[in-house]
């Protein structure tokens, strides 16, 4: 009996630390995209679709104790007017080489003003990567803003799980 309340105490007082995540506050420079494609909907002005892909650069964030270094993001587009929905793959390079794989989606609509992205805000989820961050858990946020040459800049954080090994 004794054995069996000290193995239940241990797992009760263990499990928080066996299950600990790591705190991620990264940020992005994300130069206008480098391949955009849009179709007008034709049913209203200034309503379309279009896909595009954009690199960035990470200024801060490390995972697992490894830098992020550059991003590709991937993402579809609607939009109506001065606003915009999204959601896309985001890639990223760490320095030793290995990747990491984000989903995202907007959280409310993004701002545009003559067309260009202003502000706006996302959900994102770590789905897995290669390497040390094979089977990588996360979440989190992050917010835009358009710096005035067509860039972005995104503050993100949230919460990461390796994959024990």
């Amino acid at each position: 009996m004794n054995k069996l309340l000290l193995v239940l105490c241990s797992i009760v007082l263990f499990a928080p630390v066996a299950m600990a995540k790591d705190k991620l506050v990264s940020q992005w420079n994300c130069a206008k995209a480098s391949e955009a494609h849009s179709i007008d909907v034709g049913d209203q002005a200034s309503h379309s679709y279009s896909i595009s892909k954009t690199t960035c650069t990470s200024a801060k964030g490390e995972v697992g104790g490894v830098r992020e270094q550059e991003g590709i993001g991937t993402q579809f587009e609607e939009v109506s007017g001065d606003s915009m929905q999204w959601h896309g793959i985001f890639v990223v390079t760490t320095a030793n080489g290995d990747k990491i794989h984000y989903t995202y989606a907007n959280t409310s609509a993004g701002k545009l003003k003559d067309g260009q992205f202003q502000s706006g805000s996302i959900k994102w989820s770590m789905v897995g990567g290669t390497g040390k961050f094979a089977g990588v858990k996360g979440e989190g946020s992050c917010q835009g803003k358009a710096t005035g040459d067509g860039s972005v800049t995104w503050d993100c954080e949230g919460n990461y799980t390796l994959a024990k090994k």
